[in-house]
């Protein structure tokens, strides 16, 4: 820790209101972000800037209540929108001349929550709620809820309430659980299970596994031999799949890298638990693709050593001897699923790169991305080439553009196939 030397931040190009974009699964989209009257609502402005980092137009709906929690300013600073407070002759809870893709309860009370299953619209929120309701029925938009109270108001008439929301297909978002209480999930799960929603992406519904991070083998019962890579590269596919409405589990290995808790995930410690994993997940779910991002060991010990070897002297020959190809297993076990694979070289030409990569794909997979340790992006980015079948292959700057490619491939994909 180092004390502040008094300088000024560095210029932004950002202005006051601006966010910076993470992703545009909500591009074009308006959401309604209805507030009621829990401590929760103090995270409204947190949520309405994360829903735009996503590229969503976002209007607050207050109710009288919710603002005893966050004021109007704030509200109206972080959607760049006027909130909606009250009805006038505007019709603000129809929406019919600027509708809403998705309307976002979130605090959603017991009091809300109750009233919205049994069609009370006796406010601003419950009778954007009661139009909501019916624009979801006739197909023309999608409704949010996320639960936020005290354990003690969980009872068999709020359980009946959202099993009936439920049922009428509402999302009914998980809550939180701490403390003996319903919270109000991160903001980035909660602009998860937006982006999912609204997704028209063909991968909806999709089953696809992906993998990532090292796949370490043991040399005795303490230490590992592993490799360099994180698994970043695996969370961030896993992560666009998701966001597009895909049924997407990461397999993730021993890395580095922590994926956001929303995304289904399984964790892989040794190489011998990857194998395992993904045979297991890859007959559960009956996935339409997999994608093989993770650096998988290409040698192993041939032998353990027993107990843990002392420290201290000099370590016995430790013989290495090659893995069995898991892609090449996962192929014989599941020809008819499309699988994308990863070659990395080191100390190889452009040009052999390439060689290489379409070498992997003549053996009967749908895609290679490839890539060479020694080429670089302007700002120190990994770089990948997207090798298919037909066309040239496409160059990605950078592991969100590498993850958004291979989804944009897949989409192509899975829809020809």
């Amino acid at each position: 820790m180092s004390d502040w030397n008094f300088s000024p931040p560095p210029p932004s190009e950002l202005g006051d209101h601006d966010v910076p974009q993470e992703g545009l699964h909500l591009r074009g989209r308006r959401i309604a972000l209805l507030l009621t009257g829990s401590i929760a609502a103090m995270k409204a402005p947190l949520v309405a800037r994360a829903l735009r980092r996503q590229g969503a137009d976002v209007v607050a709906f207050a109710s009288g209540e919710a603002l005893r929690y966050v004021t109007e300013e704030t509200l109206e600073w972080s959607t760049t929108h006027r909130v909606v407070t009250r009805l006038t002759p505007a019709s603000e809870h129809l929406s019919d001349s600027a509708p809403f893709d998705a309307y976002l309860l979130a605090p959603a009370t017991y009091n809300t929550i109750n009233k919205m299953r049994h069609g009370i619209a006796d406010g601003v929120v419950t009778a954007a709620l009661g139009s909501a309701l019916g624009r979801m029925e006739q197909g023309r938009t999608k409704v949010l809820v996320a639960p936020a109270m005290h354990g003690s108001l969980h009872n068999a008439i709020l359980t009946e309430s959202l099993q009936a929301l439920a049922r009428m297909g509402v999302r009914i978002i998980p809550p939180r659980e701490d403390y003996g209480k319903h919270n109000l999930p991160e903001e980035e799960r909660l602009v998860a299970e937006v982006c999912r929603a609204v997704s028209d992406s063909p991968l909806k519904g999709v089953p696809v596994l992906v993998t990532g991070g090292p796949t370490p083998v043991p040399v005795d019962s303490v230490r590992r031999l592993t490799n360099k890579f994180t698994g970043r590269l695996g969370v961030e596919i896993a992560v666009e799949l998701y966001l597009r409405g895909a049924d997407a589990l990461l397999v993730l290995a021993g890395g580095a890298a922590t994926p956001p808790t929303y995304l289904p995930c399984r964790p892989a410690a040794t190489f011998d638990d990857y194998v395992n994993v993904v045979h297991e997940e890859l007959g559960r779910m009956q996935a339409r693709a997999a994608i093989f991002s993770a650096a998988v060991a290409d040698y192993r010990p041939e032998a353990v050593l027993p107990g843990k070897t002392p420290s201290g002297g000099a370590l016995e020959t430790v013989r290495l001897v090659p893995t069995p190809k898991v892609i090449e297993g996962v192929r014989r076990a599941f020809p008819d699923m499309h699988m994308i694979t990863f070659k990395y070289q080191e100390d190889v030409s452009h040009e052999q790169l390439l060689d290489i990569a379409r070498e992997r794909l003549a053996q009967g997979y749908g895609a290679v991305v490839a890539n060479r340790g020694e080429e670089r992006g302007p700002a120190g980015e990994q770089v990948a080439y997207l090798v298919t079948g037909t066309g040239e292959p496409v160059r990605l700057v950078g592991k969100p553009e590498i993850a958004r490619g291979i989804a944009d491939y897949l989409e192509r994909a899975l829809t020809a196939s």
